[in-house]
């Protein structure tokens, strides 16, 4: 069973490093912050941009990391 658990973090682990390293870079910056944003939320469709999937598979995967080690804790 550990050892289910183990592959399973490593395979989510990878997924959840390269959904991050696919993500665009946020140019906004520090400006962003104070008003100087060149694009507001609703100026594109959020929910069907290629951003938009990676941004809900790293969520994803970030929680079943979360759960997979709670797991593991729990069988060793």
């Amino acid at each position: 069973m550990y050892t289910l658990l183990s592959i399973l973090l490593i395979i989510v682990s990878l997924f959840m490093i390269v959904t991050v390293l696919l993500q665009n870079s946020d140019d906004d910056g520090i400006g962003a912050l104070g008003g100087q944003s060149t694009e507001s939320f609703f100026s594109k469709s959020k929910g069907k941009t290629m951003e938009a999937r990676l941004a809900m598979g790293t969520k994803i995967a970030a929680a079943v990391f979360v759960v997979l080690c709670l797991l593991m804790l729990l069988v060793k």
